[in-house]
């Protein structure tokens, strides 16, 4: 099983990125995927996941209303959509998978992808 998150970058506040973490090694329908991010100094943290068909979502509340969660069936990708982005989002962001628990710890999740470094600028 490989997941490889990509899309990070360097952005000023307010402005947008597009997260994907493609999937490989796992049937995609059968997994909830999620995403958390880790800031220099601090633990790993929640930010979305999205259950098997993509019909549920879950935030975190410092994103709500800001990120967006989506999946694609066809190309086994998940998506993060951020909008409105603040410095306290910089982080580095991973994606990750699980079999049957829809949860927001880490230890909830069987899979993760390397990360991806996203940097927002006062």
């Amino acid at each position: 099983v490989q997941l490889q998150a990509f899309g990070g970058g360097l952005v000023q506040a307010g402005g947008s990125l597009r997260l994907s973490c493609t999937t490989s090694g796992l049937t995609f329908s059968n997994y909830i995927l999620g995403w958390f991010r880790q800031a220099p100094g601090k633990e790993r943290e929640f930010v979305a996941n999205i259950n098997y068909f993509g019909t549920n979502t879950y935030y975190a509340e410092s994103v709500k209303g800001r990120f967006t969660i989506t999946r694609d069936h066809a190309k086994n990708t998940v998506y993060l959509q951020m909008n409105s982005l603040k410095p306290e989002d910089t982080a580095v962001y991973y994606c990750a998978a699980t079999r049957s628990i829809s949860g927001t710890r880490p230890i909830d999740y069987d899979y993760w992808g390397q990360g991806t470094e996203v940097t927002v600028s006062s």
